[in-house]
């Protein structure tokens, strides 16, 4: 392995370490809505690095809650959807890297905030999609009386989806504004 792929998977490691600290921060507004700061990290990682290394990160990310004992889990497979794979799907935010990249190099304010928002947007969807799917399967029998359970996740994910969205887009885009190297790499990959 080159110094510059174990570089890239060690900031990845340090950026799901970042990630899991702000995950325990308390932000649960009721049982079930929350705003995931951890995402500000690994969207930033996925901006830097890509989907593939973002991805991994994500990954881990979601193992440091079995690891830490925070993880919610009703059932082993709901576990694997909300935890393994819906934090890894964090990382499709890194589709918009490459363009993002270059409006930072080229220094374009307007285009590096509306990659930033892209990109941010893609993960976060990516990513409670997942959650959805599985407060429909799993969490769906306690959803209030005559409530759809579709109804029940879509409203507490959608609603926890949306929360960290914005937040992730405004903590990102005043990164970009007043330290934009965060946001590239000194490095080749």
């Amino acid at each position: 392995m080159n110094n510059n792929r174990l570089r890239v998977w060690l900031e990845g490691t340090l950026f799901a370490a970042l990630a899991i600290v702000l995950s325990l921060i308390p932000t649960n507004i009721g049982t079930a809505f929350t705003i995931s700061l951890g995402m500000i990290p690994l969207t930033l990682f996925a901006f830097r690095q890509g989907i593939i290394a973002a991805t991994a990160a994500g990954f881990l990310w979601g193992i440091l809650h079995f690891l830490l004992g925070i993880a919610s889990i009703l059932h082993p497979l709901q576990g694997f959807i909300e935890y393994f794979v819906a934090f890894a799907f964090v990382g499709f935010a890194g589709v918009v890297m490459k363009p993002l990249q270059t409006a930072f190099k080229e220094n374009n304010r307007v285009k590096q905030y509306q990659y930033i928002i892209t990109g941010t947007i893609i993960g976060t969807i990516a990513r409670f999609f997942w959650h959805f799917v599985a407060g429909y399967y799993f969490w769906g029998s306690y959803a209030p009386e005559g409530m759809n359970p579709v109804w029940y996740s879509f409203i507490a994910n959608g609603g926890s989806a949306l929360a960290t969205g914005i937040i992730t887009s405004i903590v990102l885009g005043i990164i970009a504004k007043t330290t934009p190297t965060l946001f590239t790499t000194n490095y080749k990959k």
